[in-house]
């Protein structure tokens, strides 16, 4: 069957109907645009119109007659006023082109992306959250995920940076392994290569994830605004300290949140134990420290690793020795054991005369070991005593005696810290890159942060005994004497340096013992009776003993 052809006004007709349209909106856009001043004014009217009927409508009746009074009275002054209509009405044409004027829409809600995003991780999070004897499930597949996420955020690039989720009561939130389970997930799904926190409420079963910020890299060491005993062990997130410093970063000042290490008499931490890998950053925090610690009190350094890098304390005020051979150590770690005995003898015969404790055992002293498990092997081979139980009274009486104790060591020689060094470091600090099961067991729990995509040195992980664990970069403390340190960060530590007494430089620099190179060798540590009696024992009868000889600094005279 042939078809038939269109009519003639249909198939002729259809471009003159095509021009006829074009020319209909060009004129409509044209009418628009000379017409738009005058639509902003209308519509600026009509707003200004509903937004007086608003008020006059919530105004009571009693106070509609005073009101009434004062427009009538407003206008009268208008209309006897010079130019004053003119006045007027020019001003009341402007407040309706200011009121009429297009605006950017507000965003009330994601947009397609989002929605999708969000839908997706409601659907993925749905196995986790739900069971199959849930009447009214929270989660379910196809269910609405606006009732579980009650508040969230999105970056310009459309991913996720918090997110408040709501999950049911019979949920395993006190699980460790549940909670992983589901912060892995989130992880996974909100992107990887950022930092995120998830902050679990169980009384009230939320979640709160939030993207973190990397923490400054940039700060280096200086003088910060810190009482005596407080250290600052390094910088962390504004949300988990109640406090700010001023800090100095590149040129500018700004307000960090520092994370402060209390000792002395009444600490609940007064020693500290830092972990990590090669390259982690423990032996900066360590420097740090020494900066730190040498502002108002004595310093002796221990470097079990013989790598110099304290080679720039060597000889300074306030430094009583800088040891790492084996021999200098036992010496120096032997004295330190009878400082502390001694400090605890003539504070208690003080307390029992009524009078101050003397300046002497009020100056805190700091003894500070790096990697101590190399010199525990060495000790081993040589049949020496191994350095950390040297350790067990200022570990154990360090508080009362003002003596505190910082040990570095690394994850490969982590067992051979002693019982003793375990049980009395409870500030712990985790630096450079670990596993999460390696993080717990140093800090007896685990981060509720995500691992850092990049990791530089001094990142890791605080916790101050049973307290919360804390995101840590501690401040580039460089050694000044390596040559790939920057100059900026060299002379900032060599301003912090004390200067160099004159006995110390006149003195000469005895000759090295056989067990290995003594940088500062410590000679009182020689004239010290080795046969002590039990601390306990001392302190309990308040038998005055032959004092001890305060360690006098390298190269000076016993």
């Amino acid at each position: 069957m042939a078809r038939r052809p269109l009519p003639r006004i249909l198939s002729s007709g259809s471009a003159s109907i095509t021009r006829s349209r074009e020319i209909a909106r060009t004129a409509a856009d044209s009418a628009t645009d000379v017409l738009h001043p005058l639509i902003t004014v209308v519509r600026g009217l009509r707003l200004l119109a509903v937004s007086g009927r608003q008020k006059w409508v919530a105004t009571p009746k009693e106070r509609r007659g005073p009101k009434l009074f004062l427009g009538a009275a407003c206008v009268l002054v208008v209309a006897l006023v010079p130019y004053g209509p003119i006045l007027a009405l020019i001003t009341v044409m402007g407040a309706a082109a200011w009121k009429g004027r297009e605006r950017t829409p507000v965003r009330t809600g994601p947009d397609e992306s989002e929605t999708a995003r969000l839908r997706s991780l409601y659907e993925a999070l749905v196995p986790y959250f739900s069971t199959a004897d849930d009447p009214d499930p929270l989660f379910a597949h196809g269910g609405d995920w606006t009732k579980a996420f009650d508040a969230y955020a999105f970056d310009q690039d459309g991913r996720l940076t918090s997110l408040r989720i709501s999950y049911p009561a019979y949920f395993t939130d006190g699980e460790a392994a549940a909670r992983s389970r589901i912060e892995q997930l989130l992880h996974t799904k909100s992107g990887r290569g950022r930092e995120y926190h998830f902050g679990w409420d169980e009384e009230a079963n939320h979640l709160v994830m939030t993207v973190l910020d990397a923490l400054p890299t940039t700060i280096a060491a200086q003088r910060f605004v810190a009482a005596p005993g407080e250290t600052v062990l390094g910088f962390t997130d504004p949300d988990s300290v109640s406090r700010t410093v001023p800090v100095r970063d590149g040129d500018t000042t700004v307000d960090a949140s520092p994370v402060v290490w209390r000792t002395g008499g009444r600490s609940t931490e007064p020693h500290l134990l830092a972990v990590g890998h090669p390259g982690g950053g423990t032996t900066t925090l360590v420097r740090s420290i020494a900066l730190q610690a040498l502002q108002n009190g004595d310093v002796i350094i221990v470097d079990g690793g013989g790598s110099g890098e304290y080679a720039a304390l060597t000889g300074r005020n306030g430094v009583l020795a800088v040891e790492s051979g084996l021999g200098g150590a036992l010496a120096t770690l032997e004295w330190a054991a009878h400082e502390t005995e001694r400090r605890l003898i003539t504070a208690n015969l003080a307390r029992q005369s009524g009078r101050p404790a003397p300046d002497d055992i009020r100056r805190p002293l700091w003894i500070l070991l790096d990697r101590p498990g190399v010199l525990g092997h060495l000790a081993a081979a040589d049949g020496r005593p191994d350095p950390q139980e040297l350790l067990r009274i200022p570990l154990r009486h360090g508080r009362a005696a003002q003596v505190t104790v910082v040990l570095a060591e690394q994850f490969d020689a982590l067992d051979t810290l002693t019982e003793t060094v375990r049980a009395h470091t409870r500030a712990r600090a985790v630096l450079g890159t670990a596993l999460p099961e390696q993080i717990e067991a140093v800090l007896g729990a685990g981060p509720h942060t995500t691992p850092p995509p990049e990791v530089p040195a001094g990142r890791g992980y605080v916790r101050l005994g049973t307290g919360p664990v804390l995101r840590l970069q501690v401040p580039a403390t460089p050694d000044p004497y390596d040559d790939a340190t920057s100059d900026a960060h060299r002379q900032a530590v060599l301003d912090l340096l004390p200067g160099r007494g004159e006995a110390m430089e006149a003195a000469p620099v005895p000759e090295p013992a056989d067990e290995g190179p003594a940088t500062a060798p410590v000679p009182v540590a020689v004239a010290v009776e080795t046969t002590a009696v039990p601390v306990e024992a001392m302190v309990a009868e308040a038998r005055p003993a032959e004092p001890l000889a305060k360690a006098q600094p390298a190269g000076a005279e016993s």
